[in-house]
Order: C-alpha cells, then sequence, then structure tokens
C-alpha cells in the first residue's frame, strides 16, 4: 500500500470500529430496559473519549494515512484488513463517535418498546459507519457500507412513525440501488488495478484509460449521490426522516448523508481524476439546484422534520459544491460544511424530537408560542437557526464562507445563482424560529408545558459549543486537514492530455484563479 505511515502498536482503530459489537453482544443479555440504556450511554460515551486520543496523537503536518493497522484477510483475492485515517477522515470519526451519546439521550423516553432491539442497532450502526470512515480496502469499505444498511432500515421500519414500512423499503431500496452501481465499480477497478487497495487505486489514478474513468466516475457517482442525497435522488429522505425516531433523523442527518460526500472526496476525485474534471461542471449545476430548490421546498413545509430535512438537502449542495470546486477553499469548506451540518441539523431533529414528545405534533402551527412557556427550549432553537441560516460567529458561517470564497474562483455567474438559496434559508429558519418562539395572538398558550430537563440540556449542550468553537475559531478544524486537501488536490490535478476535452465542456474551468 502507498503513502501510508508504520503500523500503530497499539490498534486504536479496530478498537473503535468492533468495540461497539461486543457492547451489543453484551446488550443482548442485559434484562432491565433502565440498565440497557445506561450500559448503552456508558459505553458510546466511553468510546467517543477514546477516539478524542486520535486527535491528540494525529500529526497534522502530513498527509500519510495515520493509525495504519494492515494484515491479510482473504489472500488469494489479495483483500486485506486494512484501516487507516487522514485529516478528512478524522473530522467524520470524531463526529460520528460525538453524536452516538447524544443518539441515545434523545431517546431516553422517546423509545419504550423493544429497547434492546433499538440499543443493539445503535450499536451495530456506529460499527459501520466508524468503519466507513476508516477503511483502506474497497471490500472492508464496501462491507460496513452495506452492514449500516439494515439496522437504519430496522430503526426506521420499527421505531418510526405511521408510515414506517413505506420509509424503511424506500430507504433500503435507494441505498441498495446506488450500491449496485458502487459494486460494479470496485470489481472493475480490482481488474485494471490489480488490487483492491484504495490507496493503490488513488496512486494508479492519472494511469487509467479515459474511457474507463468516465464510466467508473458515473457509477460513484449515482451510488453517492443517493446517499448524499443530491438532486434529482433526494425523493427518499424526507421520508426516511419524517418516519423515522429522533435518534435515526439524527443518524441520516449527522452522520449517513455524509458517507456521499466522503465518497466523491475519497474515491471519486483522486481515482478517477480525468474523468472528475469532464464532470464537474454537471455536478456544480446539480448543486447549485440543490440548493435553491432545497431552500424553495423547505419554506413550503409546515411539517418541522420536513422543513429540516429539506434544508439538508441545501446544506449538502454547498457540500458538493464546495468538493467539485477542486480548490483548497472550496473543499476545505466542503469538510467544515459536513461537519457543521451535522451538528446543527443533528441538534434541530433533537428539538423537533422534544416538541413531538411533549405535543404529540410536528405541525408548525400547533406547536407555535410554546416558547413562551418554555424560555430554554427557545435559547437553544434560536442559537442552532442561527446556525443553520449561516450566521456570522457561527460554526455553519465559515463553512459556506469558505464554500463560496472556492466557488468564485470556478465561476462567479455560478454563485450568484446561489445567492438565492442563502436568502431562502435565512427565510425558513427565522419563519421557524418566529413561529415557535413567539407564535402570533391567536396561538394557545401551554401553562403546563414543561421546559428543557437536565437530560435535554446536557444532550444539546456540546453541540451548542460546537456551534460557537468552530464558528469562533476555526483554526484547529482547518489545519488538521490541510495537508491532506493540498495531496487530494494533488492527486486530481488535471493531466493535460484531458485539458482540452475539459475545456470543452458546458464552462471552463479558471484553474489560474484556483487558491
Amino acid at each position: 500500500m502507498t503513502n501510508l505511515s508504520p503500523n500503530e502498536s497499539f490498534p486504536l482503530l479496530s478498537i473503535l470500529i468492533f468495540s461497539p459489537l461486543l457492547a451489543a453482544a453484551i446488550a443482548a443479555f442485559i434484562r432491565s430496559e433502565n440498565l440497557l440504556r445506561w450500559w448503552t450511554l456508558a459505553f458510546t460515551s466511553a468510546a467517543a473519549i477514546l477516539s478524542l486520543g486520535l486527535w491528540r496523537q494525529f500529526d497534522p503536518d502530513t498527509a500519510k494515512f495515520q493509525f495504519v493497522e494492515l494484515s491479510h484477510w482473504i489472500p488469494f483475492l489479495k483483500v486485506d484488513y486494512a484501516v487507516g485515517i487522514d485529516g478528512i477522515s478524522l473530522m467524520l470519526v470524531l463526529l460520528t463517535t460525538l453524536i452516538m451519546p447524544l443518539c441515545v439521550l434523545c431517546s431516553w423516553r422517546y423509545i419504550q418498546t423493544r429497547v434492546k432491539e433499538f440499543m443493539i442497532c445503535l450499536l451495530i450502526m456506529e460499527t459501520a459507519m466508524v468503519g466507513v470512515f476508516c477503511a483502506m480496502d474497497f471490500v472492508l469499505f464496501f462491507i460496513f457500507w452495506e452492514a449500516m444498511l439494515i439496522p437504519m432500515a430496522l430503526l426506521i421500519g420499527i421505531w418510526g412513525g405511521p408510515r414506517k414500512i413505506y420509509a424503511s423499503l424506500k430507504f433500503f431500496i435507494y441505498t441498495m440501488s446506488g450500491s449496485i452501481f458502487l459494486l460494479v465499480a470496485i470489481i472493475a477497478l480490482r481488474y485494471q488495478v490489480g488490487s483492491f487497495s484504495i490507496p493503490d487505486m488513488m496512486r494508479a489514478g492519472h494511469s487509467l484509460p479515459l474511457g474507463f474513468q468516465y464510466w467508473v466516475f458515473l457509477a460513484f457517482f449515482i451510488s453517492f449521490a443517493i446517499k448524499v442525497p443530491m438532486f434529482p435522488f433526494h425523493t427518499w429522505l424526507p421520508a426516511a426522516h419524517v418516519e423515522a425516531p429522533t435518534a435515526g433523523s439524527v443518524l441520516l442527518a449527522s452522520v449517513l448523508l455524509k458517507m456521499g460526500t466522503y465518497g466523491f472526496l475519497r474515491f471519486s476525485l483522486p481515482i478517477t481524476p480525468d474523468a472528475t474534471h469532464f464532470f464537474t461542471p454537471y455536478v456544480l449545476g446539480l448543486s447549485v439546484i440543490a440548493i435553491v430548490y432545497g431552500g424553495l421546498t423547505a419554506l413550503a413545509q409546515t411539517d418541522l422534520k420536513k422543513l429540516v430535512a429539506y434544508s439538508s438537502v441545501a446544506h449538502m449542495g454547498f457540500a458538493t459544491l464546495g468538493i467539485f470546486a477542486l480548490n483548497t477553499f472550496g473543499i476545505q469548506g466542503a469538510v467544515l460544511v459536513m461537519i457543521n451540518h451535522g451538528v446543527t441539523t443533528g441538534a434541530l431533529f433533537i428539538m423537533v424530537g422534544i416538541i413531538y414528545e411533549r405535543l404529540h405534533t410536528r405541525d408548525l402551527g400547533e406547536t407555535a408560542g410554546i416558547g413562551r412557556t418554555m424560555p430554554i427550549f427557545s435559547l437553544f432553537a434560536g442559537v442552532f437557526a442561527l446556525s443553520s441560516l449561516a450566521f456570522p460567529g457561527t460554526n455553519s458561517f465559515i463553512g459556506e464562507f469558505l464554500v463560496m470564497s472556492g466557488g468564485f474562483a470556478v465561476s462567479k455567474g455560478m454563485m450568484i445563482c446561489v445567492v438565492p438559496g442563502v436568502v431562502l434559508a435565512a427565510a425558513y429558519m427565522l419563519r421557524m424560529l418566529q413561529k415557535i418562539a413567539y407564535g402570533g395572538t391567536h396561538n394557545p398558550v401551554y401553562p403546563g408545558l414543561k421546559d428543557l430537563g437536565f437530560r435535554e440540556i446536557i444532550t444539546l449542550t456540546p453541540l451548542l459549543v460546537f456551534v460557537f468553537w468552530i464558528g469562533l475559531h476555526p483554526e484547529p478544524f482547518t489545519r488538521v486537514m490541510e495537508k491532506s486537501v493540498q495531496n487530494l488536490l494533488e492527486q486530481t490535478r488535471q493531466a493535460p492530455a484531458v485539458a482540452s476535452v475539459v475545456r470543452a465542456s458546458s464552462f471552463e474551468l479558471r484553474t489560474s484563479d484556483l487558491p
């Protein structure tokens, strides 16, 4: 394998990946539902603390994969057990481990039936999600990628809302369909490169035939675009979010959607670099459409979960726009958008769940005015709403600012088209905040409504901290990914032989303007 640092003596990544399976096995023998909740919370919290060791020991001055573990798994197929992380995957691993205890906390009262099965699904999900971001072998990556589908479908199909079976099947069919294209691309690359090693495939990127790159890029694109989801592959997302339990919606928004954008960064750009340049204008066009369409659709919603779900389409449009800007500002901004979206939208889904626990409705009109009797709730709602609309000083601002800076280096006209999406984000978030916090003169007052309790405050406070930490001091986060982003751009650098082909597409990338 290439671009790998020496193996670490302590298998920290393997412990983070597989210890949730051990915790799930132990949970299967616990009978008390209350003890199950405490066991899952204790384990996921311990895993989150353990993952901080990655941050402390990570060397931001190198682009090499770190904490690498490598051993032969299926030698006759040249399949290895290989895991490792760089600055990009480090951020996503930490997001995953830090969000898991919050998913347990927000389900404390919401889940009252089949608690054991629910907690086991959460733990299996953690193994699959962390494994996706650490895998350095394509077969291993695909196994983790697919392992995530079943527990997520079960979370929606068993503990979801009235149309849970429909939403679960739609989620499963859409994502499984995309996985078929991913599997075909993996097999094709194996025959072309001679290895399932992801670093080997990255090294072979520019040497792959141009026509072959086109087909592999399209297969990657369909699979990852469904997961993001990009317009027009997004139709499974609102149904899944609306019917999923609160923890399911948080996991979908905070982690699962990031697997698609991570796929673009880890595979599409370095493995098919020439095809990436050719298809970039079209992907950027779809990203702009997603930003505006997501904003318009969110503005029309009265169901709080649908509103936040469609806002995810717009926010992830910023992420794909930054990735395919193919410059430092754009990609760093895209990674920050991914992290910020996980923090802010995850918090918004938790708050929608809190409303539903109390009022058993998510209708914006029926929940209007609850801020009069829930001032602490209104405080959190105000901060997360401002973060979602990228208010200066919050985490989302710096991510979207970097993405737009990278986008302007590509096409000023394109970024003018993005402006309505920014305005729409302010419109639907401020409308939601005004309704919930203040309501109107004809809205009922809820004198018996309880404000946030200690457990709910503990759940939301870490996310609040990240809103201001990233917003006011983003340097630790940009520094840890800087070398990895630079290395990615080097791997994606346009080959002279295909420059004329790219210039013939719908608009020319002005590489001289790239930072």
